[in-house]
């Protein structure tokens, strides 16, 4: 006859990390398609950001391979992701 063996109860750890508070950040990656001026236009057109502000965005997409240009809330994130792809830029949400 043999016994049934209890189940062990797996119980997340008080030391994971786990910050639903954390802003969603979008970001911008670099891609061999898009100009200069028109990624800067876009970051202007869609964030509302100035010359510069958008030109150093620009530039970190460049030289750094990416950038992020909005954070937020993951409903707002996406919807900032969604609008860069419908302008032909490569973008992604991460928490």
């Amino acid at each position: 006859m043999m016994l049934a063996q209890p189940t062990p109860v797996i119980v997340p750890g008080a030391d994971e990390d786990v910050d639903l508070d954390k802003p969603w950040q979008v970001v911008v990656w670099n891609d061999p398609v898009n100009t200069m001026g028109y990624v800067v236009y876009v970051f202007r057109k869609l964030f509302g950001y100035d010359e510069p502000k958008a030109t150093e965005l620009m530039l970190q997409v460049h030289h750094e391979g990416r950038a992020i240009v909005s954070d937020g809330p993951r409903e707002q994130a996406e919807l900032d992701c969604f609008r860069l792809h419908n302008h032909g830029l490569w973008a992604t949400v991460e928490q």
